[in-house]
This record gives C-alpha cells, structure tokens and sequence, in this order.
C-alpha cells in the first residue's frame, strides 16, 4: 500500500507566503488571500470502472492497486491498465485505470486520441454520458463491452466551498481560466464543481494542456 501522499509543494508555499505577509505587517495580495493555492493539472486519457467491471477485466474478487496519488483526496492512479478497442479495430494500449472506483464506466480521451480512433466525442461533465459512444475494454482476464461512456471531458475546475466563496462562485456556473506564459490562452468555459472534499484544481486535457504550452511555473488565474 502507498504512504499517505505528502502536503503538495504550492500548498506549502502558498501557506508560507501568507505567513511571511501576516510577519512583515503588510496586507496580503488577493491571490495570497485565498484560501487555497491554484493548481492546473493536465489530465491525461484514462477510464473510471465500477467493481463489477474491474472482476469482469481483471478476475473474480479483483480490486484496483494504488500506483501513484493523485491531488484530489483518495483519488489514485492503478497499477491496473486496460487496451481499448475503437471503431474500425483501432486500438489504445495501457489506458491507466484510475480508482477508486465508482458507479459508472467512463472513458475520458483528449481529441487527438478521438480521431485517432475514429471516435465522435462529445465534450461532457463527468458522469454525464447518456447518448455518448460506448467501446470495448480488454484486460486479461476478460472483455467489457462499454454501450456508452467515452467522452472529452469539459475544462473543469474543483473547488472546496471556501474557494467558492471566495470567487463568488457555485456549482454548475463557468469561470474563465487565463494562462501566461509564451502561447498565453484564455479558457472562456470552465465548469465549477464544488465539495468539501475538493481540492482547488483545474483539470484540462493533453490537447487543451499542449496548445498553451502549460508547465509548472506557467502563471495561471482563475477569473469569475
């Protein structure tokens, strides 16, 4: 089993910076007031499976294995991967699984990965997959045949209430996100999603990540 994951790096800093206006006497820009620090993170193709259909691919009483945590609470990247089967045969090797998992098969693919395939994707919420393309799972312990479920997954950012309030925000509303940096973009559409379990973290795809050219240093900020 992995060790409980560690304080990310800009939540430590974000949390040393408001320290250091707080002793300096001096009042606090408004990105340093937030209560969380913005993260972008790329979110690359994967596919979220009910129990059942991790037993149907895997084996009998088999569950996802923890490799790698991921921000958002409890959420993980399996060791476990899949192939999918698109249109025409075309196929996508070791789609990583990410758990835990949840009451619903979804595969999430950016478009290059869509066309690639042959796919006609819509670009969907999370769990929002009625009237969608289905495809076929492979693992090695068996086929699932997906009816609907593979979708691009809107721009979306996860917000704890805290962070809501604190840009006038609440669930289903669109922000805009504008990355810097030297192929500077502004997202007009992003959703806001709002849990006391979220984290502040925006989730774009490979596609939408490449064409701003988004690294770690990259200066982003959310706009209402």
């Amino acid at each position: 089993m992995l060790p409980p994951p560690k304080p990310h790096r800009a939540e430590i800093e974000h949390l040393v910076r408001r320290a250091l206006y707080t002793r300096l006497g001096r009042p606090m820009p408004r990105l340093a007031q937030a209560p969380n620090p913005l993260l972008v993170n790329i979110s690359a193709r994967h596919c979220h499976l009910t129990p059942q259909a991790v037993e149907t691919l895997f084996g009998k009483g088999r569950t996802l294995t923890p490799k790698k945590w991921l921000y958002q609470k409890d959420q993980f990247a399996a060791e476990e991967s899949v192939t999918l089967i698109g249109p025409r045969s075309r196929v996508i090797s070791n789609l990583r699984i990410l758990g835990p998992c949840r009451d619903l098969n979804q595969v999430e693919l950016a478009l290059t990965d869509a066309i690639a395939l042959g796919f006609d994707i819509p670009v969907r919420q999370s769990g929002k997959i009625a009237g969608t393309p289905g495809c076929m799972l492979m693992g090695p312990a068996g086929f699932l045949e997906m009816p609907e479920g593979v979708i691009r997954a809107a721009p979306h950012v996860h917000m704890h209430p805290d962070d809501a309030a604190f840009y006038g925000v609440k669930a289903g509303d669109f922000m805009k996100l504008r990355v810097g940096g030297p192929c500077a973009v502004t997202f007009d559409r992003l959703l806001v999603r709002v849990d006391p379990e979220f984290k502040l973290e925006v989730h774009i795809d490979t596609d939408e990540g490449n064409a701003c050219v988004l690294t770690p240093d990259t200066t982003v900020e959310l706009i209402k």
